[in-house]
C-alpha cells in the first residue's frame, strides 16, 4: 500500500501526518494561537518519519492540503510539498481543505456539513456535503447574515463544522443547526482522501500548482499618524 506524507497548514493547526493505505502510521500537529508553520513543519515532517520508522525513500507521494485559507500558511505547506515532491520525484496530491474537515463529524442519513473558515470581518470560507461524502455546493467565500445556508435548514441536521462556526452561531438561530466551532483541518482526515487520489492516478503538475486562494491576498499595513 501507498505510503503517503500528509501535510496541513492552511490555518492555525501545523499538521503532519504519515499513512500507509488509510491507516494513520503517526500524526505530529501543533495548534498554535500565533502560525508557527516555518518553524514546525520541517521539525515535524522529521520527527514523524523517525517516529514512523521511515526514511525519505519510502514515501510513494506527498498530500498537501491545498485551501481554501491562510495566504502564508498555504504558502509554506505547498512549498514544502513541492521540494520534497521535486527531490524525491514522487507524484503531488491536493486536498480541499474544507473536504477534509468534513471528516471530522459523523453523518447521519439525510444530514449535511457545512465546513467553514473564519475569513476577515464577518466573512467565512465554505462549502456543503452530503451524507455520503459529496459536495453538494461549491466553494465560496461569503458574508454571514441570517439567510446564510437557509436553503439547507431542512435537512435533519446541518453540521456548522470549524472556526467560521461561532460567527455563524451569532446569527443563524435554526434549531436543525449544530455548531462544532473547535474543529480545525488536521493530517489526521486526510489519509483515505489521499490514498483515493493516489489509487485513482489524480496528480498535481508540480510545477504549476498553486494553493487555492479563493480571495485575493490583501497586504495590510499599518497606518502612521
Amino acid at each position: 500500500m501507498a505510503i503517503i506524507l500528509n501535510l496541513e497548514t492552511a490555518t492555525t493547526n501545523c499538521s503532519v501526518s504519515i499513512s500507509k493505505g488509510k491507516e494513520i502510521l503517526c500524526l505530529k500537529e501543533n495548534n498554535a494561537v500565533n502560525y508557527s508553520h516555518s518553524e514546525q513543519l520541517h521539525v515535524f515532517i522529521k520527527e514523524a518519519l523517525e517516529e514512523a520508522s521511515l526514511s525519505f525513500s519510502d514515501l510513494d507521494a506527498i498530500a498537501v492540503s491545498k485551501g481554501p485559507g491562510s495566504y502564508t500558511g498555504l504558502r509554506i505547506g505547498v512549498s514544502a510539498a513541492k521540494g520534497l515532491c521535486f527531490s524525491l520525484d514522487i507524484p503531488l496530491i491536493s486536498i480541499p481543505t474544507l473536504q477534509g474537515m468534513t471528516l471530522q463529524v459523523k453523518l447521519h442519513t439525510g444530514e449535511v456539513a457545512i465546513p467553514v473558515l473564519d475569513a476577515r470581518r464577518m466573512e467565512v470560507y465554505s462549502a456543503v456535503f452530503d451524507d455520503q461524502g459529496k459536495e453538494v455546493r461549491e466553494t465560496r467565500a461569503e458574508v454571514v447574515d441570517d439567510q446564510t445556508f437557509a436553503e439547507f435548514a431542512h435537512f435533519t441536521k446541518v453540521h456548522l463544522v470549524g472556526s467560521g462556526a461561532g460567527k455563524c452561531q451569532e446569527v443563524l438561530q435554526h434549531s436543525n443547526f449544530q455548531f462544532h466551532t473547535k474543529v480545525v483541518p488536521s493530517a489526521k482526515e486526510m489519509s483515505a482522501l489521499a490514498y483515493a487520489k493516489f489509487q485513482a492516478r489524480d496528480f498535481e503538475n508540480v510545477a504549476y500548482f498553486e494553493p487555492y486562494y479563493l480571495k485575493d491576498f490583501i497586504l495590510q499595513t499599518s497606518k502612521k499618524a
